[in-house]
């Protein structure tokens, strides 16, 4: 599967607030949250965010930047494949199979 055709979830044990435009983002962690490690997403990355939903694919993601934020589809797919990795190594989204 192309990177751009996959799809991923939020995992379960993150509490999320939308504030002014912004996503603050802390995991839980033993039933805890893990206030060192939370994450502040920006306008950009609140809208992904909101796209991960297990349905919506990496390429529909990035055609809705595209759109939304008058970017090359290009960048846009590339940025978004890498921002996605980097919210799947913290551990705030799953993969989903195929």
């Amino acid at each position: 599967m192309t990177a751009s055709a996959k799809c991923f979830a939020r995992e379960n044990d993150c509490v999320t607030r939308e504030i002014a435009g912004e996503t603050i983002i802390v995991p839980i962690r033993n039933r805890v949250g893990d206030l060192d490690s939370i994450f502040t997403l920006n306008e950009v990355g609140t809208m992904i965010w909101q796209l991960i939903d297990g349905r919506t694919s990496t390429r529909q993601i990035a055609e809705a930047i595209h759109r939304a934020y008058d970017v090359e589809q290009d960048e846009a797919t590339r940025d978004i494949v890498g921002f996605l990795e980097s919210l799947k190594s913290a551990g705030l989204i799953k993969e989903l199979a195929a």
